[in-house]
């Protein structure tokens, strides 16, 4: 159990263990309780992530022994982004169709996405040389999911980022409508405020959907709220979905949202 983030890394058997966990693999530890065995563990750790390709950016051994708290949160951070959101999102990236994420390309100018391929081409196969072209970053296939969970729900906010777009709380009501049309009543967010919405928002995905309260309407009401705390807690309702049955007619929705002329909008701005 993990009681101070900060300093229960040190030595750096937590972090092996949320490794283990996160991968589903054993790594090997040093048993002792010295400097040599705090170094050694955390050595290990960080071999493993570069093993897996992970890039770690300004993350040394000296800077975990010490418990600097932007240190470890930047470690943290990566490997939820490598093991749960990288993870989530890639099923997303070779499963939409292909005129899907070509859009993409819209949201950064530096996107590599191909655009020569007809739309009725079948996607590649994971690990082929085609595969790597249709691969996007986890931001930006986890950003289209929540567009077209707002177009399903029938909402019109046009989402560019994981920022200030969210703190209204319209964005994640619309996203539980589009999941659980039973639990949302999305004409009521035009009257409510901010914090309002969001609190209802959270409320409703803790009780109902079983989503840990990663987050608090403080948290996202503020002109500039923390990017990966909002994206850490909308992937927990990409896993939700994932576990939902899909109906016949759903088959057809990542169609539909490239023609918005065929579908009406709710107001929810």
């Amino acid at each position: 159990m993990v009681l101070d983030l900060f300093n229960d890394f040190r030595d750096g058997s937590k972090l092996l263990d949320l490794l283990e966990v996160m991968s589903g693999q054993r790594l090997s530890r040093e048993r002792g309780r010295g400097m040599f065995q705090h170094r050694s563990n955390i050595e290990k750790a960080l071999s493993f992530l570069k093993q897996k390709s992970i890039k770690l950016v300004n993350i040394h051994i000296p800077d975990i022994i010490d418990g600097k708290p932007s240190i470890i949160l930047g470690l943290i951070w990566t490997i939820i982004l490598q093991y749960h959101i990288e993870e989530l999102a890639s099923s997303l990236s070779f499963s939409s169709r292909q005129s899907s994420m070509e859009s993409l390309a819209s949201l950064d100018s530096r996107s590599t996405l191909s655009s020569h391929s007809a739309s009725s081409s079948p996607l590649p196969p994971r690990g082929s040389p085609l595969h790597n072209r249709f691969r996007v970053s986890a931001r930006k296939a986890l950003l289209l999911w929540v567009r077209e969970q707002c177009h399903k729900a029938g909402c019109s906010i046009n989402v560019k980022d994981f920022k200030a777009g969210w703190r209204s709380g319209v964005v994640f009501l619309a996203i539980q409508y589009a999941l659980r049309p039973d639990l949302v009543d999305l004409s009521k967010a035009r009257t409510r405020s901010n914090k309002q919405n969001l609190e209802e928002a959270f409320h409703i995905a803790e009780k109902e959907l079983r989503i840990p309260r990663l987050l608090d309407p403080d948290d996202v009401d503020v002109r500039d709220p923390d990017e990966k705390s909002i994206m850490t807690y909308v992937a927990q309702f990409l896993q939700y979905s994932k576990d939902l049955p899909v109906p016949e007619e759903e088959t057809q929705w990542s169609f539909l949202f490239w023609q918005p002329a065929r579908v009406g909008f709710r107001v929810c701005s």
